[in-house]
């Protein structure tokens, strides 16, 4: 383990992950670069609007062929996976968010303890140190 008073708090963002993720060169930057803007686009209740609109094309036809198995194939293969997708990227947007706000409060708070402890460490030292002069001069 360091030594606690040479530590310094980090906080670490997103930025930061896509490198260790992808890696530092040039296709590495690129996939990441194509990932979230993919994510992006498709990430969005617009996205989700839009596929709506497109499995319900398809829904006529499924509807002629007069099957359950064609339906139960339309509502799995069409609308829920169209649908679903781009919704729970929306919904683990939102939950991203959140978690993000809190771990940058849990790092300010942390970072504030670390400050507290270091000058308690300093204020102890000083201290010893007193504790110290007066055992001399005692004895």
């Amino acid at each position: 383990m360091t030594n606690p008073l040479v530590h310094v708090p980090k906080l670490v963002r997103a930025d930061e992950i896509h490198a260790r993720v992808h890696g530092t060169g040039p296709m590495g930057r690129l996939n990441a670069a194509i990932a979230v803007r993919i994510t992006k686009i498709v990430g969005t209740m617009y996205c989700a609007y839009v596929f709506t609109l497109i499995a319900l094309v398809a829904l006529p036809a499924a509807i002629q062929q007069g099957s359950p198995t064609v339906l139960v194939n339309w509502l799995s293969s069409n609308f829920l996976q169209l649908v679903l997708l781009p919704i729970i990227i929306v919904g683990q947007k939102v939950i991203s968010a959140a978690q993000d706000a809190r771990a940058e409060a849990d790092h300010e708070t942390l970072t504030a303890l670390h400050r507290m402890s270091a000058q308690q460490i300093q204020i102890l030292n000083g201290q010893n140190q007193i504790l110290d002069l007066l055992r001399q001069r005692a004895g």
